[in-house]
């Protein structure tokens, strides 16, 4: 990789891993690194030799969510437009012929929280920290709802949504969040054992159950340029405006 990447990639055996590897910036999904991962995911699947595909984060997080320095430099219009292009990243997860498992170790906050959400399968450390600090800041999460509300349903995911209660990897898997739970620092280690797993499955079974499932789901494209909508009008708010401000240096 070179060294303005925003990712790390290895194999092991069958299964490609790619790191989000922004440490200074906690993980933050910003446009080069959804960029570099879409192409990542893209040459994963091209590579015959892979059957899945491992996504986690560097310490100390999964990912804290949107780059919120490069989201305040931008105008309300042109957040929305940052946001649908990392949505469409995650979404198209959903659509890959390899199943790609999450493994959150420290953190996974906001649009972090979504993008591990937006994965196959998710694993996290019992202590891993996951919240949605969005209505806090002022605005509805921009995208990937769809995927909250498949895995824990409409009420559990408003009271989310809302931030009324943040909840470590333990009660995380028990609400559904998270489809296995590891020890402490052990997610990656436990999530590569499943997507080894998995990879040794025959892959024309592995393709045809992705495919299926898909299909069965919302329109999740339709669904995040609803949240879009809301999210432009949110972030002229003055509470926005005021978070906003602080990552852009404006106050």
């Amino acid at each position: 990789m070179s060294l303005d990447s925003h990712l790390l990639l290895a194999d092991h055996g069958a299964c490609r891993v790619i790191t989000l590897n922004r440490p200074q910036r906690r993980n933050a999904l910003g446009t080069a690194t959804m960029t570099q991962l879409s192409a990542a995911l893209t040459d994963a699947v091209a590579d015959s030799a892979i059957r899945a595909v491992l996504l986690t984060g560097a310490t100390p997080a999964f990912c804290a969510g949107s780059d919120l320095k490069e989201l305040a430099g931008l105008s309300p219009v042109a957040m929305a437009e940052h946001e649908a292009a990392t949505a469409a990243v995650a979404r198209s997860i959903a659509q890959l012929d390899v199943p790609v498992i999450a493994a959150v170790e420290g953190y996974a906050l906001g649009g972090g929280a979504i993008l591990a959400l937006s994965c196959d399968l998710v694993v996290t450390a019992s202590d891993a920290r996951w919240a949605l600090p969005e209505a806090q800041n002022g605005w509805l999460p921009p995208w990937g709802l769809e995927a909250l509300v498949s895995r824990v349903g409409l009420v559990r995911a408003r009271a989310l949504v809302w931030g009324a209660f943040d909840c470590n990897g333990a009660e995380a898997h028990r609400l559904g969040l998270a489809d296995q739970v590891s020890e402490p620092a052990a997610a990656v280690a436990t999530a590569t054992i499943v997507a080894l797993r998995l990879a040794e499955r025959p892959p024309e079974a592995m393709i045809s159950t992705k495919r299926y499932f898909a299909r069965l789901r919302p329109d999740a494209e339709q669904l995040d340029a609803t949240a879009s909508d809301h999210f432009k009008q949110d972030v002229e708010s003055v509470a926005a405006q005021t978070v906003l401000a602080r990552f852009s240096g404006r106050s």
